[in-house]
């Protein structure tokens, strides 16, 4: 399989909040890795391609949750445990926010 990805992605587990402004619903989820432009994440909740989300990423550095918008592009259930694992494309690439995340993984060692 051809990985046309641009920024690299980052294994890491965040506490996420989103919102799908459509719908009304909101859940919680945890990253599973991050790149500027996209995040991969574990949730219960059942969600489908083309869903916009609106996102709020919480980074352990004492600052604001990191606000973001995207995109489901892959949703796939894992049946042995009830979760779904989600693919988003983010509206705009999150630099300033990746930045944050690599900073605390360098920290940690």
């Amino acid at each position: 399989m051809d990985d046309r990805r641009v920024f690299e992605r980052i294994g890491t587990k965040l506490p996420v909040r989103f919102l799908d402004p459509i719908s009304g619903k909101e859940g919680t989820a945890d990253t599973t890795d991050i790149s500027a432009n996209g995040l991969g994440m574990v949730t219960n909740e059942s969600l489908r391609t083309m869903t916009p989300l609106e996102m709020w990423l919480g980074i352990p550095d004492k600052h604001e949750p990191l606000y973001t918008r995207g995109q489901v592009v892959w949703s796939e259930s894992l049946p042995s445990s009830g979760e779904y694992r989600i693919g988003i494309r983010l509206e705009k690439a999150e630099l300033m926010g990746l930045a944050r995340v690599l900073w605390l993984k360098r920290r940690a060692g």
